[in-house]
Formats: C-alpha cells, structure tokens, sequence
C-alpha cells in the first residue's frame, strides 16, 4: 500500500476536475485538508474503491489505527478463529445461527464466521468492521447504564478528543446542517429511536452501532445569531465494552455512511 506523505502526492492520485461535490472548492484545497486531517480519501466520490485500497494518508500523530489497518484485521482475525462464538452470543447481545454469530449494527445483521470474515446486506467498510470484531473478541458485555457522557468524559477520551471532534463530530454537524431529514432517515431505517426528553436539544435521536454501544446524537438547530450545534453523547460504560480507539473509529465509520447517504439522497 502506498503512503501519502505530502498534499502534492495526494493530489496526484484525485481526478483534478475542482468539481467541489467534497465541500472544497479546489482538488488542491482537498489534498490539504487531507493532509490536515480535516477531509478523508474517501470524501472524494471520485476516487475508485481500487485507489483507495491502494493508498493510504500518514498524517503527523495520526491514530495507530488508521495506519495500520490490515494488519489489525488480520489480528482481530486470529483473534476470532481461536473463540468459541456460540459461546460468546449471549454476552455480546447477539445471535447464533447455524456457524456464524449475529451482531446487530444499527439494526441490521452484521454476521461473523468462525475465521472473522464478516458479511451483511449492507456495505462493509473498516471503520466499522474493525471496531465491530474488537467487540466481538473483548468486550465483557457490560449492562448499559443509561448514563450519558460526551466522548472527552470517557476515561481515555481526553486523549482522543481532538480526533474525534476533527474528524467525527464536526462533519457529522456538517452533514445534519445540509441534510436535516437525515434524522427521520436514521430512525426508520438504522433502528433509530427518540431520546428521553429530559434532553433539550431540538433534535435527539438514539442508535445502537453496536448491542451495548448506544450513541446519543443531540442536534440543536441555528437560531439567529446562534449557529447550529452537534453533540454525541455515549453511555457510561461504553469504554467497559469498546477501548477508546475503537469508540473513535466507530464514530468515524458512521459518519462516513451518513455522509454517503447524503451525498445520495441529496441528490
């Protein structure tokens, strides 16, 4: 896999048309911002799957994870093929069926086999497959609590904050600015469902990316001189059943869907 080192190299590799459809108004603006870490690869809707596979952003103090991210998997793999899954079904909130555990994401199935090959109707992509087998090889399946923090009051949230609001929470308030109906969109496809009222954001939904992982998204909308505003909030225990680094990959993951769908249905 080749390692983008520089924004010249970046911009190598984009179709150069300053077609603006990333929210930039130049190829050469994005390939900046890549290498910020303010825009991803795959913000580009242009960029066949086959390029992005074959290359990859090293950003300075870039999380491990998004580095290094075949060789996690293949980890994760091995991780998996040595568990007993009918075993670990229970524990995760999830299903057994015939040789092969069913974990839901965001109310779909998400099937894991017996080597850590995962398969659903709905498209796989790293962001959330990675975190997902983490969940199924080391969460404990700690009860929800009902309690709701953000990101940075997670034990080791301070230390990921800066990514996560870089890279999930801002294009995620992008995403809900420009296409608002993406909310009714989440409850009636994803499972998502209303949040208790005590919360006075003007708009707040429930999801479950995984069993006992909810996340708790609180959009306020922009009111005269006030801009619009977006919070994700997570259970208490949510770093008992997911380490850090996985909660922020997770995150990203979603957003990264959300922007697809908006970028389609916006259409």
């Amino acid at each position: 896999m080749a390692e983008l080192k520089n924004h010249l190299e970046v911009i190598k590799i984009l179709p150069k048309t300053n077609c603006r459809e990333c929210g930039c108004k130049t190829c050469l603006t994005f390939a900046l911002e890549v290498m910020k870490g303010g825009k991803r690869l795959e913000d580009c809707p242009h960029l066949e799957a086959r390029v992005l596979a074959e290359h990859r952003v090293k950003i300075q103090g870039q999380p491990a994870i998004e580095i290094d991210r075949q060789k996690v998997f293949q980890e994760l793999q091995t991780r998996v093929a040595a568990m007993d899954l009918s075993a670990s079904a229970e524990r995760l909130g999830a299903t057994f069926r015939g040789d092969k555990l069913a974990v839901k994401c965001l109310g779909k199935d998400f099937l894991v086999d017996s080597q850590g090959n995962v398969t659903s109707e709905c498209h796989i992509h790293h962001w959330v497959t990675l975190p997902l087998l983490n969940y199924v090889t080391s969460s404990p399946g700690k009860d929800i609590k009902g309690e709701w923090v953000p990101f940075r009051e997670l034990k080791g949230g301070a230390d990921w904050g800066r990514f996560f609001n870089q890279k999930c929470e801002k294009p995620f308030k992008k995403v809900i600015d420009g296409y608002t109906e993406l909310f009714e969109y989440i409850i009636e496809v994803f499972d998502g469902r209303p949040a208790p009222e005590l919360f006075e954001s003007d708009i707040a939904v429930v999801i479950h990316p995984l069993p006992k992982l909810p996340v708790l998204i609180c959009y306020w909308k922009s009111d005269g001189e006030m801009e619009s505003d977006l919070n994700l909030f997570f259970d208490r225990t949510a770093e008992d059943n997911l380490s850090i680094e996985w909660i922020y990959s997770l995150g990203v993951g979603l957003v990264t869907m959300f922007e697809k769908i908006a970028r389609t249905h916006g259409r």
